[in-house]
């Protein structure tokens, strides 16, 4: 189902001049803020995972996954040159699944990848702080991409609504208030970073099985209504 010549067009539309700037721009203050916070308070291990749940889980990850995501065809669906793409000989799940996979290959190189490099830089991977941020970021790159995926399909606003998202719910109400935390990414994806430190300095309201289950549904569910929903899209002459 993966489509190379799909895949090499939404790379070019993700990586242009504009988004590429955005997407460098937050991992680069994370490893800025893990690098002061490194020379003020040495390496402390709660502190380190402050910091990676704080900024990089909580806020980078959901936010690339929005320009990833919604990126990776709402532009195309706006200005109408998606048709141009649905005219040729390719199944149209077959465009979702490629999109969705450069999604998340881009989510993860700049969300995981800096996470990983700012764990280290906060306190060396101690506990394996890290390693369990690392694993959280890629899981949630997976969710995020195929959510934001499918805002991009259904939505002309789909920016917007994944920044309110993302800044509100994730951020906000996913981190804060209890009730809403069992129905975020970012707790989901806490689960599995509680698993690989297993000391306690990670904490999910989540547990494992149930965030491996609900991580699961939601990408199935978002890629697969994406899918029916571009099925939809009617092309001028048809009926």
């Amino acid at each position: 189902m993966y489509n190379p010549t799909v895949a090499r067009l939404t790379y070019r539309a993700l990586l242009g001049r504009r988004r590429a700037l955005i997407l460098f721009l937050l991992p680069a203050m994370l490893l800025l803020i893990s690098a002061a916070v490194r020379a003020l308070n040495g390496a402390d291990d709660q502190v380190a995972a402050d910091v990676l749940g704080g900024f990089a889980l909580a806020t980078m990850v959901p936010l690339i996954g929005v320009i990833a995501g919604t990126g990776a065809i709402g532009p195309e669906i706006d200005d109408g040159s998606i048709v141009y793409l649905l005219s040729k000989p390719v199944k149209r799940p077959s465009i979702i699944f490629t999109k969705l996979i450069v999604a998340i290959a881009v989510t993860m190189v700049f969300s995981a990848v800096p996470t990983f490099l700012a764990g280290f830089i906060l306190n060396g991977n101690g506990q394996q702080v890290a390693v369990a941020y690392t694993v959280a970021a890629l899981v949630a790159s997976i969710a995020y991409s195929a959510l934001f995926l499918l805002l991009g399909t259904i939505s002309r606003h789909a920016v917007v609504i994944g920044l309110v998202y993302a800044l509100v719910w994730e951020a906000l109400f996913g981190s804060l208030i209890e009730g809403a935390r069992t129905l975020s990414v970012q707790q989901w994806a806490l689960a599995l970073a509680e698993k690989v430190t297993g000391d306690g300095l990670v904490t999910s309201e989540v547990s494992l099985t149930t965030a491996v289950v609900l991580l699961s549904a939601v990408t199935i569910a978002a890629t697969w209504f994406a899918g029916f929903k571009l099925r939809r899209l009617k092309l001028a002459g048809e009926e």
